[in-house]
Formats: C-alpha cells, sequence, structure tokens
C-alpha cells in the first residue's frame, strides 16, 4: 500500500533502527518508546491491518513474527515481556499493517492502555 508508512518502512523509504531483518519480516524500535525495549514487527508484505484480519493463509508468517519475537526477546535479555497488538482504533491502533509491539525492560504490571502507534 502506498500510503502505509510501515510499507515505506519495510521498504527503506522511511529509515527506521532495526533490529532484526529477513526477507519476510522486519523488527525496528519504536520512535515514541512505552518501555526501555519497545520493538515493532512487522511482515514486510502488507497481509492485513490487524490480528483480527489473520486467516489460515497468512498465519504461517504470524507464527514466524513469534520466532522472531521470542529469538529477539533473547538477545535482548528479556526475563518478561508483553506482546501486544491493537486491533481497531478503539483499541488504539493508528497503522493499519499487521505488527506486534515487543515490550519489555520495566515491570509491565497491569499496564492494559497507553501503547502509542
Amino acid at each position: 500500500m502506498s500510503d502505509c508508512i510501515f510499507c515505506k518502512i519495510a521498504t527503506g523509504k522511511i529509515p527506521s533502527q532495526k533490529v532484526y531483518e529477513d526477507a519476510e519480516i522486519l523488527a525496528f524500535r519504536d520512535l515514541i518508546p512505552q518501555a526501555p525495549t519497545h520493538i515493532l514487527v512487522i511482515p514486510k508484505a502488507h497481509i492485513a491491518s490487524s490480528a483480527a484480519e489473520i486467516t489460515a493463509e497468512t498465519a504461517p508468517i504470524v507464527g514466524r513474527i513469534f520466532a522472531v519475537i521470542a529469538q529477539l526477546a533473547r538477545e535482548q535479555k528479556l526475563e518478561s515481556y508483553r506482546i501486544v497488538n491493537n486491533c481497531g482504533e478503539d483499541a488504539g491502533q493508528t497503522v493499519r499493517h499487521l505488527h506486534f509491539h515487543l515490550l519489555g525492560g520495566i515491570s509491565l504490571g497491569a499496564m492494559l492502555t497507553g501503547i502509542q502507534e
């Protein structure tokens, strides 16, 4: 999608602080981190707007994304962490490209809101 900010980041049209990249997945540091470690993990292809739109066809890439998240958590030495996917405007989603927030490095406790996209 030509107007999607994450598609532009995935193609290199907008710079990012990459922490992982392969042919299908990109992980980069959030510009407005909500925790000491705040990494966004996206499929490079614009396959869905949120987890609410995952299908049997897109499920394999989501599984790979979660494997990358586990690898990143180990590399970042996170003993505990949270994975967030905002589905829809009322949940705080502002970017309509499937993505997951990896948050850690502090006690997240009962924090349920406040993840800025």
